[in-house]
């Protein structure tokens, strides 16, 4: 019987699935999941043999990332996926040939923990590789939010997030020597919140 998609690709992230197609994720590359929870961004990954790797600092999901390991990717290791904080991430240097970061880094609670997080990520990537991020911003947002101090703010839809803007995408991809893929684009969820997505090859 013919998988679903569901089946096949899990509840992928649709702008992730947008780089499957444009041939970004291709076979035979080394992939990390940087932040992955319970594995929906790498369900199609594992099914279709690429050398998955994943990190959160939550302990239960990367236990349920090990459980649909073992059942999707049996031969990989379970030491491939690990309970650390993304700014001290133990993989070796230049480990992969993208680093996924999807709904993560906007968890920072201040610049330094954001620059912290997102330099554990890139350390992980090799030159050349894509850096494919997820996050909340202010662009298209308008000033709507209860400004916590700093980039943080309350949104409508009660989350606290950190909030980047162009301005320092930009600035973060000239620092890291990184060139944009892609222009930066950002979805606006009807006043709750806006969700950039942030694509950048390694130089």
């Amino acid at each position: 019987m013919t998988p679903t998609l569901t089946e096949q690709f899990g509840a992928v992230d649709i702008y992730l699935f947008d780089q499957l197609l444009r041939g970004r994720i291709s076979p035979g590359m080394r992939i990390l999941d940087a932040g992955c929870g319970g594995g929906r961004n790498i369900v199609y990954l594992l099914q279709a043999g690429y050398e998955v790797f994943g990190a959160d600092v939550n302990p239960a999901a990367i236990a349920e990332v090990r459980s649909l390991v073992a059942r999707l990717a049996p031969a990989l290791p379970e030491d491939n996926f690990r309970a650390e904080p993304l700014a001290a991430l133990s993989f070796p240097e230049s480990l992969a040939d993208v680093v996924i970061c999807n709904a993560v880094l906007h968890f920072a609670k201040d610049d330094a923990d954001f620059r912290a997080m997102l330099h554990g990520c890139w350390r992980a990537l090799k030159p050349g590789g894509v850096f494919f991020c997820r996050l909340a911003s202010s662009i298209g947002f308008d000033g709507r939010g209860e400004s916590l101090g700093g980039r943080r703010f309350r949104l409508p839809d009660k989350s606290e997030r950190y909030l980047v803007d162009e301005a320092l995408l930009m600035t973060l991809t000239r620092e890291l020597g990184g060139t944009l893929l892609d222009p930066l684009k950002t979805t606006v969820v009807q006043g709750q919140r806006c969700m950039t997505t942030w694509v950048v090859r390694k130089g």
